[in-house]
């Protein structure tokens, strides 16, 4: 079997010659420090540790990454406004008033590469009139939203051997970029016709890019990055969850599903077990990183709502970064009574931190490949 087909039969439950082997991306700063510990500079880290372990060939992780913008467009003017203490004052790429170490640059901004600590001073959005202005820079029918070379270069993907992969925004994640998470949760008490209009409008225009994009190509999977949850408890209660953020999800999923797409996933870290239901019942078949520190117990998930919802990540970073017997403990806590009825790829519960060691990486990544069938 080629990376795709265990990818997506894995995540549908069916059966595989070997799960996908993913223990985890290092940031940055991860590899930084692991290039100290005996990863050499200038190799790529998951071929080195295949080498490493016996794997032998051995088909790469990453997805295909369907190359379409759903950014607003155009961007505004990224630029200093204030220099401080080791700190600067930016405005983004969104509009955003934003502190950062003075260690950082805008690309950080664009697309977070490390454990970046921000502040958030203002947002683009913060009155009707800003909202009016913000939705002149989404049309959905710009024709640089795809690029020029779109057709054939899903041609040449038709005989794919990694997963196709498509990142939208969801309805949540993209509201708090523009009026700011506080702003956001206050305005479904004081605002909601604000709210649903502004969902309401991301839903549409979402609606119009997929309708270009599975005109072309039908992706393995879309990914709605939907960030809504805190350590105990979401970040909006299910009540509002259904009444503003699931008529996207459904409306999405439909269009999707119908184009011949096997696996809508839900990317939100925190504790989802209140928002599991309604992603299941909106058409989401996949949840990542599943982060043990928020109370997430996959394992009790399965029992409760079997293959209704398969999951990605799921293994405890504390318990890696502990390396021994927590690592080992935590990996077969988790691992075997979820692969013995598949919908599971393990993986570590976020982006690898710099406290675990590269020793402790292999180790942890060795265990993951004997239970995953690669040695």
């Amino acid at each position: 079997m080629n990376n795709r087909e265990r990818y997506i039969n894995t995540l549908t439950f069916r059966s595989v010659d070997k799960i996908p082997l993913s223990p985890g991306y290092p940031r940055e700063s991860t590899l930084a420090i692991w290039h100290t510990q005996g990863l050499p500079e200038g190799v790529d880290y998951d071929e080195y540790m295949a080498d490493i372990l016996g794997i032998g060939p051995y088909p790469k992780k990453a997805h295909i990454q369907l190359d379409v913008d759903f950014k607003l467009r155009p961007w505004f003017e990224e630029k200093v406004l204030e220099k401080k203490d080791g700190h600067l004052i930016v405005q983004d790429w969104m509009g955003s008033i934003v502190e950062i170490s003075d260690q950082y640059d805008f690309t950080y901004l664009r697309e977070p590469k490390d454990f970046v600590t921000r502040r958030w001073l203002r947002f683009p959005v913060e009155s009707r009139q800003d909202w009016y202005e913000m939705k002149k820079r989404y049309d959905a029918f710009d024709e640089e939203r795809l690029p020029a070379n779109f057709e054939s270069v899903c041609r040449n993907a038709q005989n794919r051997e990694e997963p196709l992969a498509l990142k939208i925004n969801g309805p949540f994640w993209q509201l708090r970029e523009w009026v700011g998470f506080e702003n956001l949760c206050m305005m479904f008490a004081d605002d909601p016709d604000l709210v649903e209009e502004m969902a309401a409008f991301w839903c549409d225009f979402v609606s119009d890019v997929l309708d270009r994009i599975l005109s072309v190509i039908t992706p393995d999977t879309v990914c709605l990055a939907e960030d809504m949850a805190y350590k105990a408890h979401s970040m909006i209660s299910p009540e509002m969850t259904r009444t503003y953020i699931m008529p996207s999800y459904k409306r999405w999923a439909s269009r999707i599903r119908a184009a011949g797409c096997p696996i809508i996933d839900v990317d939100s870290d925190g504790y989802v077990a209140d928002l599991i239901p309604i992603w299941i019942e909106s058409g989401v078949n996949v949840c990542n990183p599943m982060e043990v520190a928020a109370h997430n117990d996959i394992v009790a998930y399965r029992g409760i709502y079997g293959k209704n919802m398969a999951y990605t990540g799921g293994i405890d970073k504390r318990a890696i970064a502990a390396g021994g017997d927590a690592m080992r403990d935590e990996v077969m806590r988790v691992v075997p009574p979820l692969l013995k009825d598949g919908g599971f790829i393990p993986s570590c519960d976020h982006g690898v931190p710099p406290d675990i060691s590269w020793t402790a990486y292999l180790d942890y990544a060795r265990l993951l490949a004997s239970l995953t069938g690669w040695i």
